[in-house]
This record gives structure tokens, sequence and C-alpha cells, in this order.
């Protein structure tokens, strides 16, 4: 320990890395290099990693979105090939026999991709989706109310014709600078006021100017203004934190398919997306992204270790003399073997430190030019490495310092002080 923190050991050290310097400096640059390599791969695979994940933001991700399809077996007398809806009375029985679930919520819609069902205001027209929900859909997709409000439960219970609209709705139905709270726009040839507007992030991939041509009303009024009845169109189920929608949406498929007399080995009858199972698929993906770089990483770094365990093998090949010096006059081989270990891991820690303030530095130009870019729509967000990385990377450089230099050093302590001294 002493000999670690002595003037004359890191004098030593700097004398013999310094005496052919262009040397030092390009073995130094292979584990420079390595580390740069590791360090850019984990950014940017973070930065992938929030580019995609912001998708989902505010989104309640932990959900599925069911509809029914047409029955594939026959069961209790019914034909396969049928189809059936699902019915307001289904919401409550999920609710009451499946534990651990947030917001079961029904959803109806008018329309279909890139909508197609006629909204008019005055002498203008337009086609868009419009869904009938309850308030709850807001906490499930993520939405921004730009202004009013959204649906609550007092529009429920009252059946009341309201709407809230998108931007894009907004912009292709009304004049700029136009009033829209408490105007009315007419869906299907009935009359809706609008309460609120709404902007929304493009999902999976999506149009962003798609997201904001849909209209929102209570689910009720919807049921009443377009003769849906008890009729539920599809459903957004989403399980509480600590529970996943995928361990319970088979309790919620088999309660289907009990109150519609549907077979209970028929997997067909109720379509579904999974977006916790997606969404899981995803952090399975990144994990394994991350993986390959340390892998790629370590690999270049490895070939850095080798030239440096090289350059290691040459200095005592060339200081086997003064080795040998240094056991005549009783320096224990413990001595010898430090002094090349520290030297190894010395240069090691200088050349990684150097790769990480570089890759730093790359990180930062990147940052500093996606600043004003809006990266919303973006797969790629703010690559960067967190504290954890950087330690990581600072205890495989003192391995590997250590590993280069062990090979070397075992080679000096074999070097015998009578042999040493007649080598010229």
């Amino acid at each position: 320990m002493n000999r670690l923190f002595s003037k004359d050991t890191w004098g030593e050290i700097l004398e013999a890395l310094s005496s052919n310097w262009f040397r030092t400096l390009l073995t130094a640059f292979g584990v420079l290099w390595g580390i740069f390599i590791l360090v850019i791969l984990l950014a940017a695979g973070k930065g992938l990693e929030n580019g995609v994940k912001q998708g989902f933001d505010g989104m309640a991700t932990n959900s599925m979105f069911m509809w029914s399809q047409t029955a594939s077996k026959p069961y209790k007398g019914l034909p396969k090939g049928r189809r059936y809806n699902f019915k307001i009375g289904d919401v409550d029985a999920i609710k009451q026999s499946v534990p651990n679930l947030r917001f079961v919520s029904p959803r109806n819609q008018l329309g279909g991709f890139r909508g197609a069902n006629n909204v008019v205001r005055g002498l203008k027209t337009g086609a868009y989706n419009v869904y009938g929900d309850y308030p709850e859909i807001i906490q499930q997709q993520p939405m921004d109310i730009t202004s009013g409000r959204f649906i609550n439960y007092s529009d429920i219970n009252s059946n009341r014709k309201v709407a809230i609209i998108g931007e894009s709705v907004k912009t292709g139905l009304y004049e700029t600078g136009e009033e829209v709270i408490g105007s009315y726009i007419k869906i299907n040839g009935v009359n809706f006021m609008v309460i609120g507007t709404y902007k929304k992030k493009s999902q999976r991939g999506g149009d962003p100017e798609e997201a904001q041509k849909e209209i929102f009303v209570p689910f009720t009024a919807f049921s009443q203004a377009f003769n849906r009845g008890e009729e539920v169109g599809w459903m957004a189920v989403t399980a509480e934190d600590g529970s996943s929608i995928t361990n319970l949406k088979s309790q919620v498929f088999d309660i289907i398919k009990a109150r519609h007399s549907i077979h209970p080995e028929d997997d067909r009858a109720v379509g579904n997306f999974d977006l916790y199972e997606e969404y899981s698929k995803i952090n399975g993906l990144f994990t394994a992204l991350n993986f390959v770089a340390y892998f790629v990483g370590i690999l270049v770094l490895l070939s850095g270790i080798i030239g440096i365990s090289n350059i290691m093998l040459i200095v005592v090949k060339e200081r086997t003399k003064e080795i040998g010096i240094r056991r005549a006059l009783g320096a224990t081989p413990w001595e010898i073997r430090s002094q090349i270990l520290l030297e190894s891991i010395f240069l090691t820690i200088i050349s990684g430190m150097a790769g990480i303030v570089f890759a730093s530095g790359i990180l930062a130009v990147v940052n500093l030019a996606m600043e004003n870019v809006d990266t919303s729509e973006m797969m790629f967000a703010n690559p960067s490495v967190n504290i954890g990385v950087v330690v990581i990377a600072l205890i495989i450089l003192v391995v590997s310092g250590l590993l280069a230099g062990l090979i070397p050093a075992q080679t000096a302590i074999r070097v015998k002080p009578v042999d040493a001294l007649r080598t010229e």
C-alpha cells in the first residue's frame, strides 16, 4: 500500500510509459476506442429506447383492447360462424368478477380507419372518427386537453350531447380565431355541443395529423343518439399496478364466453390487442440491445487489452537488466509484480477515461443539436448513459488493466538476477 502512494513508484511508471511515447499512445488508443464504442452503443440504445417509449407516454401500458369476432365453434346448439356483440352488462360483470382491474371502459365508434363519418358545421363538412366513451379513457390513452374539458360522469348520467374535438377537427370545421367552446357540430344529423379540444401524439408510428381527427362524446349520449341500445363495440381494460393484464385477460375472456354462449375453447371469438404484452416485448428488445452493446464494446476493448499486454511484455523484455538489478538489491517478487501491474492499470485507466470523456463530448454535441428539434414523433431522443454505466466502465477498466499486466508481471518475476545481469 505504501508503494502505491510512493512518489518514486509513480515517477518510475511515468518514465517507463513516456520512454517511447508514440508506442504508448498507439497502445492506449485501443482501450480508448473500446470504451468509446461501448459508451456510444449504450447511449444510442438508450436514445432509441427513449424515442420508442415516449410514444407510450401517458398511456396506461398495462392495458388491452378487446372486441367481438365470429364464433369459430358450435356450442349449445348454436352454429359456428355466428356473430355477437358485447353488451353494457358485460362491463359490470367483468368489474365484479375479475380482481385487480383498474378500468374497464366500454367504447362505441362511428367511422373507421382515417375517418369515414360525416361531421357538419354550417357549410363545412369533414370525415372523422367519432367515439362514445367513459371519462376513464383519458387515463388509458394519452391526450392533452388544450381548451375546455373532457367528458365527466355528469355528462354520462345526464346523456348530455357534448363533444371534445381534436385540433385537426377544429382546423377543418372552424375559421382561424373562431370561438369553439359552446358551438355546435352535427354528427349523423344529431347536434352536439363542443365543450373541449384536445391534442395527442400518434401511436405506434401512425400519422400525427390523423391522431387529431377524432371526436369524443359521452358513451350514453352516443348510444341514445345513434340507436346502439345496450351494445358495446369494444372495450379498453386496464389492470392495477402490480398486476399484469396479460395474466388477467383469460378470466375476462371466460366471462364474455359464458355470457354469450361461446365454446370455452373458442380462442377466436374474442379479438384483443395486449398493449402490456407488446410493451414487455419492447423492454425485452432493449435489454437484448444493451447486451449486444456490452458484448461488442467489450470485444473491441479486449483487442485493446491484448495490445497493452503485448506492449507490457515488450517493456519487461527491454527492462530485463533493470529488473535483475532490483532483484539483486533485494526487491521481492511482489514488488516487481506490483510495479508492472500498476503500469498496466495506470495506462488502461487513463486511456479508458479519455475514451469516456471523448464519448461524453460527442453525446453532449448530439443532445445540443437535438434541443431545438421536436422529437415527439421521432424514434430517437436524448441519447445518454447514467452514472451506473460509467462505474461499470471503470470496473471493466481496472479488471482489464489487471488482466493486461498479469502475464507480463509473471514473466518479470521469473527473471533470474544472474541471467538478467548478463543481458546486454
